[in-house]
């Protein structure tokens, strides 16, 4: 799959993205409300060949997407099937450099539009954890509703998380 949007474009993961991907995910802050922790100089390429192993959209594995802005990876799009019928979770991470420029809402939306339009997807969700108010800003952004809190379901890096729950049908575009 790939997206051009007037200022990104959003491709399968290649070997020369390695160091950009890097930098998303050596970062405290982007990965403060992920399930992992950071990455580090000794997992990175076996995580960064976990990403772009997952070039294609399938009911069993998940599909990652770079987001390029001006020929560099600032972005990280995930997609996957729940087991709920024609339902997918989308998931993002994007590096703190474009904060603020809506690059994350340009790519997220695009990405929303493509699943919607050409794989005739009924229901895209996403679960974020409570405290990642710039997520929820994104998901609110796009025209997805909050469906759902739950307080202290998820048990991650060692403490209880409240989750929140986003979900959008076609027509609510």
């Amino acid at each position: 799959m790939e997206i051009t949007t007037e200022r990104l474009k959003i491709r399968p993961f290649k070997n020369t993205d390695l160091h950009d991907v890097f930098a998303i995910y050596n970062n405290d802050d982007s990965c403060k409300f992920l399930l992992h922790d950071k990455w580090t100089n000794e997992d990175m390429q076996k995580k960064f060949n976990k990403k772009q192993a997952n070039s294609i959209l399938k009911k069993e594995s998940m599909l990652s997407l770079a987001v390029l802005y001006n020929s560099k990876v600032v972005g990280d799009l995930s997609v996957w099937y729940t087991d709920m019928k024609d339902t997918v979770e989308i998931g993002y991470s994007f590096s703190n450099e474009v904060a603020g420029r809506g690059l994350a809402t340009e790519a997220v939306n695009s990405l929303v539009n493509k699943l919607f339009d050409e794989f005739n997807v009924h229901r895209i969700q996403a679960i974020l954890d409570a405290r990642n108010t710039a997520s929820q800003k994104l998901c609110e952004r796009i025209g997805m509703r909050k469906e759902a809190h739950f307080v202290q379901n998820y048990w991650n890096k060692n403490e209880w998380t409240d989750s929140i729950v986003y979900g959008m049908l076609h027509s609510d575009l």
